[in-house]
């Protein structure tokens, strides 16, 4: 079994700092890995980053994130993100990262993701150029986080986890108004995921959501929005399924995705 422990939506502050770091030092007695699903932060600023990655620094266990919405409203999001590299975070954006743990490679495909709405129920790419902007910003994320996947697998990774920030799914946004659901996540994503192959996705973003859902292709889906979670994180535990082929990766190789260098953004 590897164990994923796994929170969002900390929205750390100044007044923040050392709140979740007991917490996290727990770690390694009952996780192999953190993921950190987006809104990290308040308002996006370096200064609240820097409190994030306090909590983080040095732990025991691989901790690899994506940023949310709130981490890109003061338009430092690559401010953001370096901070929480210095302290040895990795954060995706339409790549993946594969990481040994206990002889398994297992691999984290990332990318923040955006809205538009559920099958049936969703924004399209026709009309104002803004419209079909705000569909076509979501279909690049999902097709960047379905490439990577697909490379995670090439990499012989036994195990997959699609990480988030916007849904990929409504059923974990039960309890959210109804009108908002297309600024909550996007089908995209759940097409991306289920075409790839994973063994969990998780994401954040849906405060008043729930916790547990599923793509159409059975692919387990986690909201660990901490709000929703009412706890410093969650773990999940996923069977190992297929003995990984060694030689393929090394240990904290990034994958690259449409030909793009392994962690540019």
């Amino acid at each position: 079994m590897i164990r994923v422990a796994a929170v969002g939506d900390i929205h750390l502050g100044p007044d923040g700092a050392g709140t979740l770091r007991p917490a996290f030092e727990t770690l390694p007695d009952c996780a192999d890995l953190l993921l950190l699903a987006g809104d990290l932060t308040r308002h996006g600023t370096v200064e609240e980053a820097e409190v994030v990655a306090g909590e983080v620094a040095g732990l025991d266990v691989p901790v690899v994130a994506v940023l949310g919405n709130h981490d890109y409203q003061s338009d430092q999001e690559a401010a953001v993100a370096a901070a929480l590299e210095r302290a040895g975070v990795t954060v995706l954006e339409k790549d993946g990262v594969t990481l040994q743990v206990g002889g398994v490679r297992v691999g984290v495909a990332g990318t923040k993701g955006f809205g538009g709405g559920f099958a049936g129920r969703s924004g399209g790419e026709f009309g104002e150029p803004e419209m079909k902007e705000f569909i076509r910003y979501t279909r690049r994320c999902a097709d960047g986080l379905r490439g990577a996947l697909e490379m995670l697998a090439e990499a012989g990774c036994a195990v997959r986890i699609a990480l988030t920030h916007y849904s990929p799914v409504p059923d974990t946004l039960a309890g959210e108004p109804l009108e908002i659901y297309p600024f909550l996540g996007s089908y995209l994503l759940a097409e991306a995921v289920d075409a790839a192959g994973a063994d969990l996705a998780v994401h954040g973003h849906a405060h008043m959501g729930a916790e547990h859902g599923m793509t159409s292709e059975g692919v387990r889906v986690r909201n660990v929005a901490q709000p929703v979670l009412g706890r410093a994180f969650a773990v999940y535990h996923l069977p190992v399924h297929a003995a990984e082929s060694d030689g393929q990766a090394a240990d904290g190789d990034r994958a690259s995705v449409a030909g793009r260098p392994a962690g540019v953004r």
